[in-house]
């Protein structure tokens, strides 16, 4: 299936890895369109720059494993905020660690600066920073360093079946 987003009179064809994240949001019913930028968009800075948001309205969507389950766990953060690991590991009823760009490669199927909040190889406990639910419009990783999508924090939390909490 081609997937070929437009703008105004442009016309793009999306990537493997963005098309995949177009097909999980339309299959699971979001209207979310994923765009594919000139400009990074790896971190946060660089994603509110190339949407011309505030970084806080960008979702980091950041892998840890479980220290001894080898579960992953996805949280959802805003783009100013560091996650308190401690937290996170009481969260998860686990001592946690961040996960490397091998771990997240696997078993999400996305690369380290590209994981979506949506279409993982693999369900992926998730949690949600409380701080992005202050947002009307938030812009999630779509599968590349270079793709994301808009989406709200009311979208966020059904895609992800994530729990709201407190990540600081």
């Amino acid at each position: 299936m081609l997937i070929v987003y437009k703008v105004g009179s442009m016309s793009k064809e999306l990537s493997e890895s963005a098309r995949k994240v177009q097909e999980a949001l339309e299959m699971r019913g979001f209207s979310s369109h994923v765009v594919e930028l000139p400009d990074s968009t790896r971190t946060a800075r660089e994603a509110a720059q190339a949407v011309g948001c505030r970084v806080e309205q960008i979702v980091k969507s950041l892998v840890f494993k479980g220290q001894r389950t080898n579960r992953p766990i996805l949280v959802a953060a805003s783009g100013t905020n560091r996650v308190n690991e401690q937290r996170l590991s009481e969260l998860a009823g686990e001592p946690i660690e961040k996960a490397d760009a091998d771990f997240v490669r696997e078993r999400t199927g996305f690369v380290v600066g590209g994981v979506p909040p949506i279409g993982h190889a693999e369900h992926l406990e998730t949690f949600i920073d409380e701080d992005l639910l202050r947002y009307a419009e938030l812009w999630a990783a779509a599968g590349t360093p270079h793709a994301v999508f808009q989406l709200t924090p009311a979208e966020l939390e059904a895609m992800t079946g994530g729990r709201v909490v407190s990540i600081k």
